[in-house]
């Protein structure tokens, strides 16, 4: 197995070109939030690639389809997007901008990896750029609004490739990318980068790279893995990974951005989504996953405190910032 295309050592793991999966054995399913952030860099299962499908009706691949026109099959397109024979724009490096694709589909795998090539550059200095780029698997689809182009209190997963920290007391360094599920109670603070309804992030340097950068996110059984290529080394880098996520079947895949006062060139260049073949239990099978609400069983303090374990989403509803010491 790894002989064929991964190599493991310390939360690193080479990218096999054009086979999907993500390296390294990774603590199991029931691993505790706490465990997770103490290991630091942690990656997800080793896959074959033989073992996943590309779900074509799923994906955005070169050469696409439409160029030059308002629609392309299987994706919309909303708001400042162009498409171009070598992208998808979703803003131009001019302020105010807002854009968006959407699958047309909505996605019925449980478990599934998704790996994205995406560009963000422009012509302004450091922390004179914004703002950033969302990745979506949700209920509502081609909803314009202020998250990063798109809809705020959604329902499910979203990624957030943020630029521009609005917060000037964080300590974070950005980029940074960070994850958010919802149910539709929860709204994205922007003037806080979002910190109080992130489940994990971590810093990445994608911005005004001059090679290709890559973001792989995948889900299974529960467990949520983020991890990053944007080195140029063709080796995938841990940036999150998480348990105790629980998101329905039948929702959307998109991307979006959006660009204020600062402004950048987002673009999506592919979008590939792969079918793991994972074994459910009977009982797993007989579930409707349609009818699960997102929701995530653990939860860490946005200051990297203690662990909150055990809550769910709909009760974060009822949470002020001021709790978190």
């Amino acid at each position: 197995m790894a002989a064929e295309g991964w190599f493991w050592r310390w939360g690193w793991g080479w990218r096999y070109p054009g086979k999907p999966g993500l390296p390294g054995p990774g603590p199991g399913p029931t691993t505790p939030l706490f465990l997770l952030l103490f290991l630091g860099r942690v990656a997800a299962d080793i896959t074959d690639g033989n073992s996943e499908h590309l779900k074509r009706e799923h994906s955005l691949i070169k050469p696409y389809q439409g160029v030059g026109s308002s629609s392309m099959p299987l994706w919309d397109f909303q708001g400042s997007t162009i498409l171009t024979s070598q992208y998808v724009r979703l803003t131009p490096d001019e302020r105010s901008k807002e854009g968006s694709i959407w699958n047309h589909q909505p996605c019925f795998l449980k478990d599934w990896e998704m790996h994205v090539h995406f560009r963000v550059h422009g012509a302004g200095k450091k922390n004179l750029h914004g703002d950033g780029i969302a990745l979506w698997y949700t209920r509502d689809r081609l909803v314009p609004g202020p998250v990063f182009g798109s809809k705020d209190n959604f329902h499910g997963l979203a990624i957030f490739l943020d630029t521009y920290p609005n917060d000037e007391s964080t300590e974070r360094v950005f980029p940074y990318i960070s994850v958010m599920v919802n149910n539709g109670s929860l709204s994205y603070d922007h003037s806080k980068d979002g910190r109080w309804t992130e489940l994990a992030g971590c810093t990445a340097d994608f911005r005004n790279r001059d090679h290709d950068t890559f973001l792989a996110v995948r889900y299974s059984r529960g467990r949520l893995t983020v991890m990053t290529d944007l080195e140029d080394k063709n080796e995938w880098k841990n940036c999150i990974d998480i348990t105790g996520v629980r998101l329905p079947t039948g929702y959307y895949f998109g991307a979006s951005a959006g660009t204020g006062d600062l402004s950048d060139n987002h673009d999506i260049i592919s979008l590939k989504l792969f079918q793991l073949m994972v074994e459910h239990t009977p009982d797993e099978e007989n579930i409707d996953w349609t009818k699960i609400e997102p929701s995530v069983s653990l939860l860490k303090s946005p200051k990297g405190g203690e662990v909150k374990a055990g809550w769910e989403l709909e009760f974060l509803q009822n949470l002020k910032p001021g709790l978190f010491p």
